[in-house]
């Protein structure tokens, strides 16, 4: 749910040979994110970066040793507003500037958290992240537009307002990748951008890139539902427990918080949870079956005995997943579709491309959807909505980011 920086990359295609020589590590998922939580100072916060570091490094080198590869390391800082709080806009733009340019420099990916937490938070917060959303290549952060509480009508509606800003603004409309608005979704959980925390911070949280666990285990039980929920269970606790492993030791040494595991597979790429569903239906992703499989694997994941954060179920990101990009642009699903699937526990609309046209009203509505299925069934739903400006129904997406995958603008409904 996060691209990678370009550093981290780097140094992926630098290391990958080492790590490839593992024996083990062919059949293990990568670990997608080893996420940090911190409470930053003014005066301090530097100095807190460099701290955090140490601390999810530690993990990254004890997953290494045990054969994982690690996409990346992030820190999520307390939510946007009490993390600026005395600022005037100028200063914390600059503020959020100097922490982005830290986050390239020193190869860790940054979230600020929540810009509206409450429906009865002040919109302010908003405009500032939407020019920081703008501007900055790095920065990602939400809105939650549902809780226990209920619905945030107010909220939804800033954040189709900013999505809107943000998709004219910021080059290439890429600003809009770097923001999500979450509805039920629990705080600490590692995946990003709904990533965020409300407490002391000094905590971490670890999920996987484990879409290739599920391809093996539907390749094998193809069309057996009993059989697969059964062996992606197993498949997926073994990673789990390395996880907890990991999270258990560097917490002994650190004195820092383990949080727990989002066992959700999630894909990126050629690691596609769309092939994986394909090769259990036999039938392309979106037609009869898909509801189905969406649900083995969730039931799977909760069944996993670890202590559980974040989404916990299933990730289907239209345009970070290859295949499910070429199959959107086919036309055998659509943000219905995607409605009906999170039902049994995906995690929403995730990077959604649509009409540069689309409307503020328009993308509420959506927002609402996602809301209302997510405090109907109590379970943490996100919408990542792209509108890309001068394209149209029928038009091709233009993305320049080696995590986003191009594919054909639907018809708004």
């Amino acid at each position: 749910m996060k691209r990678r920086s370009l550093a981290v990359l780097f140094a992926m295609c630098v290391c990958g040979s080492a790590w490839s020589q593992a024996p083990a590590a062919a059949a293990n998922p990568k670990v997608r994110a080893i996420t940090g939580f911190v409470r930053l100072e003014q005066g301090t916060w530097e100095k807190q970066v460099t701290d955090t570091l140490v601390v999810l490094r530690k993990a990254k080198s004890e997953f290494e040793a045990a054969g994982y590869q690690v996409e990346t390391v992030r820190i999520t800082t307390q939510p946007l507003g009490e993390l600026v709080a005395g600022m005037q806009e100028e200063q914390a733009l600059a503020f959020l500037g100097r922490l982005d340019q830290l986050s390239g420099k020193d190869s860790f990916d940054l979230n600020v958290g929540p810009a509206m937490l409450h429906d009865s938070d002040d919109p302010a917060t908003l405009r500032l992240l939407e020019k920081a959303l703008s501007t900055l290549p790095n920065i990602e952060a939400s809105t939650i537009i549902a809780d226990e509480s209920g619905i945030h009508w107010k909220t939804i509606h800033q954040t189709a307002e900013l999505v809107k800003y943000v998709a004219e603004h910021s080059p290439r409309a890429q600003g809009t990748f770097n923001f999500t608005a979450t509805a039920m979704l629990k705080p600490l959980g590692p995946f990003y951008p709904g990533s965020y925390h409300t407490g002391a911070g000094k905590q971490f949280a670890i999920g996987f890139e484990g879409a290739n666990v599920v391809a093996e285990i539907f390749t094998k039980d193809k069309g057996n539902a009993e059989a697969a929920t059964a062996d992606l269970t197993a498949a997926l606790t073994k990673h789990a427990k390395v996880a907890d492993q990991v999270g258990n030791k560097v917490a002994a040494e650190t004195g820092w918080s383990y949080v727990g595991v989002d066992p959700t597979p999630a894909p990126l790429g050629d690691v596609s949870i769309a092939a994986a569903i394909e090769d259990f239906t036999g039938a392309k992703f979106g037609s009869s079956g898909t509801l189905t499989a969406a649900r083995i694997i969730t039931a799977a994941v909760k069944a996993v005995p670890v202590k559980q954060i974040g989404y916990s179920g299933l990730m289907v990101p239209v345009m970070e997943d290859k295949l499910m990009a070429e199959r959107w642009a086919e036309g055998t699903f659509n943000v219905d579709s995607l409605l009906a699937y999170s039902s049994v526990c995906g995690t929403g609309l995730d990077t959604i491309p649509l009409p540069g046209d689309v409307s503020v009203e328009q993308m509420e509505r959506m927002y609402a959807d996602v809301a209302s299925l997510a405090v109907k069934w109590n379970k943490p739903l996100s919408a990542r909505l792209q509108p890309i400006p001068g394209k149209k129904a029928g038009d091709r997406t233009e993305f320049e980011d080696p995590f986003l995958f191009n594919t054909t603008l639907h018809p708004l409904p």
